[in-house]
């Protein structure tokens, strides 16, 4: 995983500010990679981690990762987040499982979230419980995609960015 190409793009979605701001390396466990950002005199804390498998291996996938974020101030607190890197069909929702769990997402434009804070809950539970989380969404264009995410490492990266945003 490039580190730094990770850092610059998480740092281009997550601002919307006309200055770019640099998000800083927290720490590394295992699949995933902690962040801090200071946005608009508030802290950003996220974790995040890019697909082991991607299909259809024949189309362009863009840049593709999953985000648990936290806000300083609480605007949210692990906030579990799509990205994908095409704008996303809104039917049918995005589909996040694990193990035989699953959950529906609504998407806005190129991510996917979850609806309800309690869903959110379950969902980074059983994150933290699994050894890996599977994705399918649509592209607007029609093509059907799947995702893969390794969980190694998930736990200790929710708990540093708690940390890092208390």
């Amino acid at each position: 995983m490039n580190k730094t190409a990770l850092a610059t793009l998480l740092s281009l979605v997550l601002l919307t500010a006309p200055a770019v701001a640099q998000p800083n390396l927290v720490a590394t466990y295992k699949d995933w990679i902690v962040y801090k950002l200071n946005l608009d005199g508030d802290t950003v804390c996220y974790a995040a981690s890019e697909p082991t498998d991607k299909s259809p291996r024949s189309v362009n996938h863009g840049d593709v990762f999953f985000l648990v974020s936290s806000w300083k101030s609480g605007v949210a607190k692990g906030q579990p987040s799509f990205m994908a890197g095409y704008p996303l069909r809104e039917a049918p929702e995005p589909v996040i499982r694990v193990g035989s769990d699953k959950w529906e997402m609504y998407t806005s434009e190129e991510e996917g979230f979850i609806d309800k804070s309690s869903d959110e809950k379950r969902l980074l539970a059983a994150m933290k419980r699994g050894s890996d989380m599977r994705i399918s969404a649509v592209s607007e264009r029609g093509t059907a995609t799947n995702y893969t995410f390794s969980l190694l490492g998930i736990t200790d990266s929710i708990n540093r960015m708690e940390k890092e945003c208390r």
